[in-house]
């Protein structure tokens, strides 16, 4: 599903140059969560802005479902993040004037889905994260685990192929977090999505089916689930 090959990102302050990628590989495949785990400056959001398309490499290539993200045009990579792609942030990132049923729907109307076909797909989706019951309460009302309940039906409301968490726990205690890695894992089973999940949460590396180490830019090791 996700092929990334000889990923390379440097960025320039001046004269200053930091090397956030320096040559990533690594493959994920349809349906698999795989964590991609380092300290903070380790270039993992740098790593998912590249696989979502919303910044360019120095070097090397992003695949997704066999198709090369950096030579897309814009309106192609456009569509890809609308189509393809589902993104989950640490600041939730939803609307506040809306709804959480409304705030799961902006995605369908993008895609201009007919109303009947849009509130069913709201519902289940609401029932997916376990906030069927809160559907017309707005962010403000929700605590931070709720919020990203909603952010994550949004994120899967277009039925993408890919989602991309870039520390999705970050904003949450340790309680609440522990409790959204394995929603992700069972929505990614549920729905046959790839997930991948930029962390260094031991809550979410648990659960994961495979976990890269990045450190200074580069992929130091591949490793198998984490058990306790």
């Amino acid at each position: 599903m996700v092929a990334v090959e000889g990923l390379t990102r440097t960025y320039r302050t001046g004269r200053i140059e930091v090397a956030a990628l320096r040559g990533v590989s690594f493959t994920a495949s349809t349906g698999e969560l795989v964590a991609i785990r380092g300290r903070s400056g380790s270039g993992k959001s740098t790593l998912l802005n590249l696989i979502g398309g919303l910044d360019a490499p120095d070097a090397g290539t992003v695949r997704i479902a066999g198709r090369e993200v950096n030579g897309m045009a814009e309106d192609d990579r456009l569509r890809l993040r609308r189509e393809v792609i589902g993104f989950v942030f640490q600041s939730f990132g939803l609307i506040p004037v809306l709804s959480a049923a409304e705030n799961v729907e902006v995605p369908l109307r993008l895609a201009r889905m007919a109303p009947s076909e849009r509130d069913e797909r709201v519902r289940v989706l609401l029932r997916l994260v376990g906030l069927e019951e809160h559907a017309a309460q707005r962010p403000y009302e929700l605590s931070g685990g709720q919020q990203q309940r909603v952010a994550i039906a949004r994120a899967l409301a277009a039925r993408p192929r890919l989602v991309l968490a870039d520390e999705p726990t970050g904003q949450l205690d340790s309680e609440t977090a522990g409790a959204i890695m394995p929603l992700l894992r069972a929505v990614s089973r549920s729905e046959g999505v790839t997930v991948l999940v930029a962390t260094h949460d031991r809550a979410l590396l648990d659960v994961a089916d495979r976990v890269l180490d990045l450190n200074d830019g580069m992929i130091t090791e591949v490793g198998a689930q984490i058990t306790n």
